[in-house]
């Protein structure tokens, strides 16, 4: 004879997998575990079909990526990022959505994030950088309880090969500061932008949002983009000097004609055009920072010092940034001990 199923009141369905049976209540996109034979079942029933609050936002159950994806964009812990991390972030979900957008989360596997990784081996960067973008989306899946596991995390980045950055020669730097004169008794911009990056070892972000108010005793006073981290750091000589002579042409130190922020495009054109005229092509803007990094160190600065400067959050940066200074500052000290 064949057994009565039991019957389950409105919006409360019956789910069997392997061999385990559990039940769950489901309304406008609000999906809960209940459990028929508790004592407070009913009370929880009541509740739950009672409840007039708008429904957390849900996918009508369909877990894509798509739907991760926007929930990520949305949630407390990608809010919390700084802009510049997020405009990064952004830019990898970008490149995810166009290839996985309708694919289940729940079916991606650790052989799919490497076969992904390898689809952009010509450009290992980027490819190891979509991958870690793909592992914080999948932790936060785990949040969400659509996944117990991240496949993206711990998946091994690529090598990449290329030169690595090196900290302007004194040469080179003298060279531009003769490349770029003062025009009407004014500072040429590229060398105001020069001299801001080198004289306070910031990323050419920081240093173009740099406003007149934010000078305090001598100093500036910088929040980074990236890192969130609150600065103050004094001006070296060369620095106050243009500064001095810089004229105040908006709220920025860095302004057009107009009084408008100078773009980074502007900034990266015109401090290009006088790295070519010097014969300084391998070193960039960036470049700057390492080369304010590696003048402390070779001052003997310790690494906490450096850091108070640059406002490194990994002290394992810092110690990058000023090796190859400090080696060659002992390697001098050794062979004049051996004279």
């Amino acid at each position: 004879m064949k057994k009565k199923r039991r019957s389950l009141p409105p919006y409360v369905y019956r789910q069997t997998t392997k061999g385990r049976t559990y039940y769950y209540f489901r309304r406008k996109g609000v999906r809960e575990a209940v459990d028929p034979d508790a004592p407070d079942f009913w009370k929880t029933y009541a509740a739950l079909r009672d409840d007039k609050s708008p429904p957390p936002r849900r996918y009508a159950g369909q877990r894509t990526f798509k739907a991760l994806f926007d929930d990520y964009e949305t949630s407390e812990r990608f809010n919390r990022l700084a802009d510049r991390t997020k405009r990064d972030y952004l830019r990898y979900i970008r490149y995810w959505r166009e290839k996985i957008s309708d694919l289940p989360v729940a079916k991606m596997q650790r052989k799919d994030v490497i076969r992904a990784q390898q689809a952009l081996a010509d450009r290992p960067r980027i490819a190891n950088y979509a991958v870690q973008v793909m592992a914080i989306c999948l932790e936060h899946s785990i949040d969400l309880g659509w996944r117990e596991d991240n496949p993206a995390k711990g998946v091994r980045g690529l090598k990449t090969e290329g030169k690595q950055r090196q900290p302007w020669p004194q040469d080179l730097i003298e060279k531009f500061r003769e490349a770029t004169p003062d025009r009407d008794g004014a500072p040429d911009r590229a060398r105001i932008i020069f001299e801001l990056c080198l004289g306070t070892g910031q990323r050419i972000g920081d240093v173009l949002k740099m406003r007149w108010d934010d000078i305090e005793a001598g100093g500036v006073n910088v929040k980074q983009s990236k890192t969130g981290s609150k600065l103050w750091v004094p001006f070296t000589p060369a620095l106050a000097a243009v500064i001095d002579r810089t004229p105040r042409r908006g709220l920025t130190i860095l302004a057009q004609k107009t009084g408008r922020q100078v773009s980074y495009t502007i900034a990266q054109r015109e401090v290009q055009a006088v790295r070519r005229k010097i014969g300084a092509e391998d070193y960039d803007l960036h470049s700057l920072r390492y080369t304010a990094a590696a003048s402390l160190a070779e001052a003997g600065c310790s690494d906490e010092l450096i850091q108070a400067v640059t406002g490194h959050t990994s002290m394992a940066m810092v110690a990058r940034y000023s090796a190859a200074t400090r080696q060659r500052t002992r390697a001098t000290e050794a062979q004049k001990r051996r004279k």
